[in-house]
């Protein structure tokens, strides 16, 4: 099986030709860089063909993939700076990767007859109440432009494709990138004391457990929806930095606040990002392992 897969630069994408390589399949990454520019820590993906493209160029992408002709693409690349894509001279650009990149490589693999994976988000949704999201709901209410464009690439995908994996994810954390784990531990290293919402609520993705679910899912034709976060039950981003610093051995003090006592961001944020995963389960696919068990393994990894 040959796989194409975007964003390869990102944490997802990075993760994903790993997880390619180790099972034998034929993997070809991609992302705007001319050379692979993530981590060089002779991973398997830096080792594994790169192909340089922007996917809002649809001539290319028509191009590449055509010529590659792969039985899979795997899409993770994605604009996903959230406040930035609220500034309005960066709207345009936003809408032209996550939905027009998204639709242009609907259209080719329509016309290849291969199979598609889209990474979406819980941005989709409006963000409240408490009930976890259905992976099947179709009550889509972005509450940012991040989410609206997202949305608009998961209407590409839908509406042009029947062999689809429609994957929603967040709270994403992964080696190759910038993340809040990442943050929270610089943070803690020079500050007593740090500030964080307590009224935010999800389950963090650890995109080396996801990685190896979607190899699983491309393995078969269960399409469709998927919601696809680490177990270990719903928490608020307060639960997850104290549980950070307890795993990495900080003492700083995590003071939990409001979303509206905090301030500073640009886009709305949701308060509701529970996912509800049990799809998973009914379709014969082996859920992530907990957040906990992730986040020890994490912090291994990067602190050596």
């Amino acid at each position: 099986m040959k796989i194409f897969v975007t964003g390869v630069a990102g944490q997802l994408g990075h993760d994903v030709m790993n997880e390619l390589k180790k099972r034998g399949y034929e993997g070809i990454g991609s992302d705007v860089a001319a050379e692979y520019a993530g981590i060089q820590d002779g991973s398997a993906v830096t080792k594994m063909a790169y192909v340089s493209l922007d996917i809002t160029d649809k001539a290319a992408v028509e191009k590449i993939l055509e010529e590659i002709q792969p039985d899979v693409v795997v899409h993770c690349a994605a604009w996903t700076a959230v406040d930035m894509a609220e500034d309005d001279d960066k709207v345009a650009k936003v809408r032209a990767v996550n939905a027009g990149g998204t639709e242009n490589i609907a259209l080719v693999c329509r016309k290849l007859d291969c199979k598609m994976v889209y990474i979406s988000t819980d941005y989709v949704f409006d963000g409240q109440g408490e009930t976890p999201w259905d992976p099947d709901c179709k009550d889509y209410k972005p509450m940012n432009v991040y989410g609206q464009t997202k949305l608009e690439g998961e209407l590409a995908v839908s509406g042009n494709l029947d062999k689809y994996f429609i994957v929603r994810i967040a709270w994403v954390f992964g080696v190759n990138g910038k993340n809040f784990i990442k943050t929270m531990l610089n943070v803690g290293k020079t500050h007593d004391t740090v500030r964080v919402v307590k009224d935010q609520i999800g389950t963090p993705t650890y995109t080396y457990d996801l990685a190896r679910l979607l190899v699983d899912m491309i393995e078969t034709d269960k399409y469709g929806y998927y919601h696809a976060t680490n177990e270990g039950g719903y928490i608020s981003w307060y639960d997850f930095t104290c549980e950070i610093y307890r795993q990495a051995g900080y003492d700083t003090k995590v003071i939990p606040v409001t979303t509206e006592e905090y301030g500073m961001s640009k886009a709305a944020r949701p308060f509701n990002s529970r996912l509800d995963k049990s799809k998973l389960v009914k379709n014969g696919f082996t859920p992530l392992p907990t957040w906990q068990d992730a986040l020890i393994r994490y912090l291994k990894e990067i602190q050596g």
